[in-house]
């Protein structure tokens, strides 16, 4: 299973970003799909997380601001980021954890995304 993350780059304060992240693979099915970032020089944080049923979790930093949604056909998540701050900056990453098919063996995976950078600046 691979991960492919895009929709990072340069927004000033107050702007918008829309992430994508789409799982290819021999996928059977997706749990949990999870968007993290890191700031140089700290640690890597969960921003929002969204299970299969659609239940999600915010950080309290970008509560209000950013929306995570998924396209279980597609295998897609998103991240629609608003209102954009220069704290945001970071790179994000997406995981995915799930179970893949091939055959009739069925296995576990979580898998991490390829970082996508998003900053904001004036």
């Amino acid at each position: 299973v691979q991960l492919q993350a895009s929709g990072g780059g340069l927004v000033q304060p107050g702007g918008s970003l829309r992430l994508s992240c789409a799982a290819s693979g021999d996928i059977f099915s997706i749990n949990s799909m999870d968007w993290y970032r890191q700031a140089p020089g700290e640690l890597r944080t969960l921003v929002a997380s969204i299970s299969h049923n659609g239940r999600t979790y915010y950080a309290d930093s970008v509560k209000g601001r950013f929306t995570i949604s998924r396209d279980n056909a597609r295998n897609t998540m998103y991240l629609q980021m608003n209102s954009l701050r220069p704290e945001d900056t970071a790179v994000y990453y997406c995981y995915v954890d799930g179970v893949e098919r091939h055959l009739s063996d069925y296995t576990p995976f979580k898998v991490q995304g390829q970082g996508t950078q998003v900053t904001v600046s004036s």
